[in-house]
């Protein structure tokens, strides 16, 4: 079942966290942030959303970086109810892809409810003061990629944010598969 992320609640405050990457270092706001802000990704293994994009989020990423944006994604599933989603393979993705963020494992779920992460891919790009400015998607894709020339609005709205510390008021919804909440 598909799920959209709710509209943006601009300056809202990132909250703190602390996880551990694929290769078991660990990571905060503070070790994460930019200069210029912070993209959290909350994606997964397994979504075909997830899937039908994640080359254009390594891409995009690589790019956002050389911006002074900091960017994470955060893996936040029950791994018993998804195996595709589980630690191991986390590691094998991020290998496979050559992911250019960290890849953070979120075993308790905590981080998913501090930010109110609705479905894979969610997105939140804040600005250097760590207030939200993005809670859009990537681009038109959905279960399979939009056109290769299609707008880039998480990468226009994260330059805005890096250069201005202000996200577009206009935003279109991320969509994806819900988080995969434990019992």
């Amino acid at each position: 079942m598909a799920v959209n992320t709710p509209i943006c609640d601009f300056g809202w405050k990132a909250p703190d966290f602390q996880l551990a990457d694929t290769s078991g270092a660990r990571h905060t706001l503070a070790s994460l942030r930019g200069p210029n802000g912070l993209l959290v990704m909350f994606i997964c293994n397994h979504c075909p959303y997830v899937k039908a994009i994640i080359d254009r989020i390594c891409r995009d990423a690589r790019e956002l970086q050389k911006l002074g944006v900091g960017v994470a994604a955060i893996m936040s599933n029950d791994p018993a109810e998804y195996a595709e989603d589980s630690f191991e393979n986390m590691q094998k993705v991020v290998k496979a892809l050559d992911f250019p963020f960290p890849y953070l494992y979120d075993a308790t779920q905590d981080v998913a409810r501090a930010y109110g992460a609705v479905c894979t891919p969610d997105f939140f790009g804040f600005n250097r003061d760590l207030e939200l400015q993005y809670r859009g998607r990537l681009d038109a894709s959905g279960r399979a990629p939009a056109a290769p020339d299609v707008q880039r609005e998480l990468v226009d709205a994260m330059r805005q944010i890096a250069e201005t510390g202000q996200g577009p008021r206009e935003q279109i919804a991320s969509m994806g598969c819900s988080i995969k909440w434990r019992a």
